[in-house]
């Protein structure tokens, strides 16, 4: 199957390397994923892999709230917990994949850069400043309620008598998905199902992320531990 696993990051630190430089890594405990579905292209017109990790259930939420009549009898038959996180990801077709095979990061053994999706932090309604960099209004010459401002948003004249689609404005800051391309796979623990990924990735610790092989880049594999 193809290198992509759901994961949730659990924060950074630094290792060294054999060199003697140390480098940040993000830690992320990549799987162990549950395949939910398996899609061909003969009886679905593609190939696919519904995967699932985790649970959406609320903490002590009771377990009757966790999870739709349809999405139960879908998780039963493969065994899993109704309230799993699913996501469906891209499948060569190739091998014997069946419903509740357990999907662990082995699968990134040989893969040197990935794309890691997440959702950002979220830092609700922000000013042009901290959203978009704005040095803000002078200190002095009269000014005195401008100093965070953006300044003038309009051509100054009667044409085009608009503001310009994708003005840079006040508004929400962070709580979208992004995706962070071509990260270096540091090291692989396969005991603790944990990828050591060089650098950071989008979200919170905790936040649940999609990594995948990068699209783009690909090097000499990196060792296993």
């Amino acid at each position: 199957m193809l290198p992509t696993l759901l994961g949730k990051k659990i924060g950074m630190t630094q290792i060294y390397l054999e060199d003697g430089r140390a480098v940040p890594v993000t830690v992320v405990q990549a799987g162990p994923c549950t395949v939910v579905q398996v899609k061909r292209e003969a009886t679905d017109g593609y190939n696919a892999l519904q995967i699932g990790i985790g649970s959406r259930r609320p903490h002590g939420s009771p377990k009757r709230h966790s999870a739709t009549k349809p999405a139960t009898g879908h998780a039963r038959k493969s065994g899993v917990d109704p309230a799993h996180r699913l996501r469906e990801v891209p499948w060569d077709g190739q091998g014997e994949v069946k419903p509740g095979q357990q999907v662990t990061c082995q699968v990134f053994e040989g893969v040197r850069y990935v794309d890691v999706v997440g959702t950002s932090k979220g830092c609700g309604f922000a000013g042009v400043m901290k959203r978009h960099g704005f040095h803000g209004g002078p200190a002095t010459h009269g000014q005195s309620d401008r100093a965070r401002a953006p300044g003038a948003i309009g051509g100054g004249n009667s044409d085009p008598s608009r503001v310009w689609k994708g003005k840079k404005m006040p508004g929400q800051m962070g709580n979208v998905r992004r995706t962070a391309r071509n990260l270096e796979v540091v090291r692989v623990d396969r005991e603790r199902s944990v990828l050591l990924i060089k650098g950071a990735v989008p979200g919170p610790n905790g936040g649940w992320l999609l990594v995948r092989k990068a699209k783009t880049k690909s090097a000499a594999p990196v060792a296993s531990a």
